[in-house]
C-alpha cells in the first residue's frame, strides 16, 4: 500500500542538510508551507538557497518575522533566487547580511520566476522570454531573435526540496489547494527532487474529487498533516 503520510514536519523535512536549495510556495503570506519552514528553523541548517516569489513578512510594530523570513532572520540563508525582497529587505538584520555579502540576491520579474520554475517541474531545458531582453538582467545569458524580435534564453530553477502548502490531501500524495492558496505552490510541486506537502486535512484517496486535485500525487513524495496554522493579515 503507497503510503506518503510522515508524522510530524519535522520528520518530513529530516533529511535537508546544510547548503540545500529549497523551493517554498506562497504569496506573501497566503499558501505558505508555515509548519514546515517552522521546523528548518528548528532544524537550524544553514547556508540555504531559497527559491520563493518573495522573502516572508515581517510585523512593523513589534519585529516579528513570518515565513521563510524566519529563515534570514535566524542566520540561516546563503542566498535567495525570487522577485520581491519586500519590507523584510529595509530590516537591519537582513541590510547587515547583504551589505556584508552573507546573503546573495538574485531577483526576476515573477513570470520568468514561474516560468523558470515550470520548465523544471516539466523537464524542460529552458524558456525564452522578451521580458528583460536590452537589459542588465539579459547580462551572460544566451538572446536569440525570433520573428524580428529578442528573446532571452531563462534556464530551468531545480531545487533538492520543494515544500508547498495545501488545503487537502490524500495518503497517495494528491493535492487540493485553496483559491488564491495555490498560486506557485502548484508550479512548484514536482520541480525539486523531493516534493514536501503539509495540508490541513488528510483525506482518504478518492475522498477528493478527480477534477478537483490540482497537483497529482505522483509529483509529491512525502505528505504531512500541519501541526498548527496562524492567520495573519
Amino acid at each position: 500500500m503507497i503510503d506518503k503520510r510522515f508524522e510530524s514536519s519535522m520528520a518530513a523535512i529530516a533529511d535537508v542538510t546544510d547548503g540545500a536549495v529549497i523551493m517554498t510556495g506562497g504569496f506573501g503570506l497566503c499558501g505558505i508551507p508555515e509548519n514546515l519552514i517552522r521546523a528548518l528553523t528548528e532544524k537550524k541548517v544553514k547556508d540555504l538557497t531559497i527559491v520563493s516569489n518573495n522573502i516572508g513578512s515581517i510585523d512593523l510594530k513589534e519585529g516579528g518575522a513570518y515565513g521563510v523570513a524566519l529563515l534570514f532572520k535566524n542566520r540561516q540563508v546563503r542566498k535567495f533566487a525570487g522577485s520581491f525582497p519586500g519590507p523584510v529587505a529595509k530590516t537591519d538584520w537582513f541590510l547587515e547580511q547583504y551589505k556584508s555579502g552573507a546573503i546573495e540576491l538574485e531577483i526576476m520579474p515573477q513570470g520568468t520566476l514561474n516560468e523558470r520554475v515550470r520548465c523544471a517541474m516539466a523537464g524542460l531545458g529552458g524558456v525564452y522570454t522578451p521580458v528583460g531582453a536590452g537589459t542588465i538582467l539579459a547580462k551572460g545569458k544566451e538572446v536569440r531573435e525570433i520573428d524580428g524580435k529578442e528573446y532571452v534564453l531563462e534556464t530551468p530553477l531545480k531545487a533538492d526540496f520543494a515544500l508547498v502548502k495545501g488545503c487537502l490531501g490524500d495518503r497517495l500524495g494528491n493535492l487540493q489547494y485553496r483559491y488564491t492558496a495555490r498560486n506557485y505552490n502548484a508550479v512548484m510541486a514536482g520541480a525539486a527532487r523531493i516534493t514536501v506537502a503539509e495540508v490541513e486535512q488528510i483525506v482518504e484517496p478518492g475522498e477528493i474529487d478527480p477534477d478537483q486535485v490540482h497537483t497529482p500525487g505522483i509529483l509529491v513524495q512525502r505528505i504531512v498533516k500541519g501541526e498548527k496554522y496562524e492567520k495573519r493579515a
